[in-house]
């Protein structure tokens, strides 16, 4: 394939779906109207073939053999470091964006592997949830809208990814939080819907403000009094390991710093603790959305700006450590919140925030030794990959309940859907076996994959105590989530059938526009991980980027004991749900008033947005307040006191200025004579 159609390919993944956000914008609210899902499906359709033809035929999987042969080669040198020599990529350059002075920045697209995985996850999600959402959102006077808004927040995803360097990566950080606020608050109408799009976008500059400071630093960080990184570019700064190093070497903090900057970024999108607030409270727009945040885009994008800056962060393993004891609490903390919610799409929105801990719980194994950087970060990634597709089917089924229950989502409100909503049920059903992690479901093989590192770190002589803190807190978190997860399909689907007023007497089941959808991510949550988990295909392709190095295909294999323990896992945890909301539906009520402190905090989710509104959001009101105070009476008063000292002493003078001319002659011809007879005097 020659090298122009490779970057027509490249630039046709996001411009599509920003054509279809023109042209729905425009024609959508006079022409299109219950019709503008038309253009955001062919548009996300495009985009996901070209992925598809980005990943597997521009820039193709290492072969086994060659594989073998480059690791037998570097084994007989020196440098046994490993690293893969042949690290293709793809890059399109459109034009100069801006050049001041020894900086120069162009709007360039760069794809890799991890970046070809990334698009066909968000491109061919994003495509289902369009779908779904077409027969979710009919009839809602904001169809058009609905659409544009989806088109312009995949381009935005698909730009953040394909950006060439990290200044193009922020242009489009921000685009994607102002899409999902565009979305979040969709039905704005609702005070809840804005308020929580305000919550969410004001946390995440938060997030913003030290993914700002880090690109600073890198910007301003030197070496032998050179500036080898002006321009922000990854190539130019991911591409040069020796002088990443030699500055770790010079200047370990700074490097720490940077890191630690750039993982604030991540937390404030990808909602780690304790920036996750802003994420339950999202569940206020269109199911569809919180389908779109929670598995293809927002979320993910900071899980992906840890593993694409590896090669910085394997240069400050404080700061890996950091990463991973931060997603061991909020996955922990997230999982016990998530025990209690009655909201079906909040016990969703608790797990996604739980998952996004394990990602980031895997991304910071590197600190325990070089060997464990690739597979810590092809753990990390595979485990997004997996969460995007069943994540989104247990949203969009819970959309389908939703539907069907006329707006209702309290569990507590409905039960024994499973022959109302058959379809809905089974691909629930689904969904929630492979995020319990299920065997040979897809979250089991991701799961397992961040045990097993987790288990290699907690192997290390120097940080071996802490990762295995941090392993045993995976193990009860998946335990948690496993009972979280069916007590929440217990309590929608079975017991006695029981059906809210505003679903009427016989609710329907989803359409086919929105059936289909859901069988195709149930499918994928089962050979997803089947294709990837056995046979290693994901880290042979991942791999195959800057900072990560060779594995042996030999070395690698099963784990056989982790997946074991998982298995057992994940049944103690469904076993537990069978048991208290089927065996002994009563049982749960009893436990929940004999420990009523934790059941009340954790329904209370644990008074985190209480606490941030008193040492926060109470001060800084309150700041706000005196220096409106201390404007109006004190510095207004100093100002109006300059204009009132030349007043007072104007009050005589200004009689003498009546506007009469003979008075002013008059005053005139006196002033004349005074100085005659003063002049007389003297001589």
């Amino acid at each position: 394939m020659s090298e122009t159609t490779q970057q027509l390919i490249l630039w046709l993944i996001p411009v599509a779906p920003l054509l279809s956000a023109v042209i729905t914008g425009l024609f959508g609210p006079g022409i299109l109207r219950y019709r503008s899902h038309l253009p955001c499906w062919a548009a996300l359709a495009v985009s996901f073939v070209c992925s598809l033809i980005l990943l597997l035929k521009i820039l193709p999987g290492v072969e086994t053999g060659a594989l073998t042969n480059a690791v037998e080669n570097a084994a007989t040198a020196e440098n046994t470091s490993l690293q893969l020599a042949d690290k293709p990529e793809v890059i399109a350059t459109g034009y100069q964006w801006l050049h001041v002075g020894s900086i120069s920045v162009d709007v360039q697209l760069r794809a890799d592997s991890m970046t070809a995985i990334m698009l066909s996850m968000v491109t061919g999600v994003s495509l289902l949830v369009a779908m779904f959402g077409s027969g979710y959102m009919h009839h809602d006077p904001g169809y058009p809208r609905f659409f544009a808004a989806v088109s312009l927040f995949v381009f935005s995803m698909c730009m953040l990814v394909l950006a060439g360097s990290f200044l193009m990566l922020f242009v489009f950080w921000e685009a994607v939080g102002l899409c999902s606020y565009l979305l979040i608050g969709f039905w704005f109408q609702k005070p809840s819907a804005a308020a929580a799009a305000k919550k969410a976008f004001v946390v995440n500059r938060i997030g913003d403000f030290g993914l700002i400071m880090g690109m600073f630093l890198i910007w301003q960080t030197s070496h032998n009094d050179a500036y080898p990184f002006l321009s922000l570019n990854f190539s130019d700064i991911f591409g040069n390991p020796e002088l990443l190093q030699q500055i770790a070497a010079a200047q370990p903090e700074r490097v720490k710093l940077i890191c630690l900057c750039l993982f604030l970024g991540a937390m404030g999108k990808s909602a780690q603790f304790p920036l996750q607030v802003w994420l339950p409270d999202a569940m206020e727009g269109p199911t569809p959305v919180s389908a779109l945040i929670h598995a293809a885009t927002m979320v993910t994008a900071g899980v992906y700006l840890v593993a694409r800056c590896t090669p910085l962060f394997v240069l400050a393993p404080d700061a890996q450590l950091v990463v991973t004891g931060v997603g061991a609490t909020t996955a922990a903390i997230s999982a016990l919140i998530g025990l209690t919610q009655t909201d079906l799409k909040r016990v969703l929105a608790y797990s996604t925030v739980s998952q996004l801990g394990f990602m980031f719980m895997a991304l910071g194994c590197g600190a325990a030794g070089p060997a464990l950087v690739t597979p810590a970060v092809t753990a990390g990634m595979f485990h997004l990959f997996t969460h995007a597709y069943f994540k989104a089917l247990l949203f969009l089924a819970a959309g389908s309940v939703m539907h069907a229950m006329g707006d209702v989502i309290d569990m507590n409100r409905f039960s024994g859907l499973r022959k109302a909503l058959p379809i809905t049920h089974w691909t629930f059903l689904f969904g929630a076996a492979a995020l319990a992690g299920v065997p040979l479901m897809a979250g089991f093989w991701s799961k397992d994959d961040i045990l097993a590192v987790l288990g290699e770190a907690s192997q290390s002589e120097k940080y071996g105590s802490f990762f295995s803190i941090i392993r045993y807190v995976a193990m009860g978190t998946a335990a948690l989530t496993a009972f979280y997860t069916f007590r929440a399909y217990f309590k929608t689907f079975w017991g006695p059938e029981k059906f809210p007023e505003e679903a009427g007497h016989h609710p329907h089941d989803a359409s086919l526009v929105m059936a289909i959808p859901l069988g195709v991510l149930a499918a994928c949550s089962v050979l997803v991980g089947l294709a990837f988990g056995p046979t290693h295909m994901f880290a042979g392709t991942l791999q195959r980027i800057q900072g990560l190095t060779l594995i042996d295909p030999s070395q690698q294999h099963l784990h056989w004991g982790v997946m074991a323990v998982s298995a057992v896992i994940a049944a103690v945890g469904i076993g537990g749900a069978w048991f208290f909301y089927v065996a002994n539906p009563k049982l749960p009520g009893t436990i929940a008033g004999a420990l009523k402190p934790f059941y009340a905090a954790s329904t209370g989710k644990f008074y985190l947005d209480e606490i941030f509104t008193g040492l926060i959001v109470i001060p800084l009101y309150l700041t706000a307040k005196i220096c409106v105070l201390f404007d109006r009476f004190v510095i207004d008063g100093i100002v109006d006191a300059f204009g009132a000292v030349p007043k007072m002493l104007s009050a005589i003078p200004r009689h003498l200025h009546s506007g009469i001319v003979n008075n002013y002659a008059g005053v005139m011809w006196a002033g004349v004579v005074a100085a005659v007879v003063l002049v007389l005097s003297i001589f």
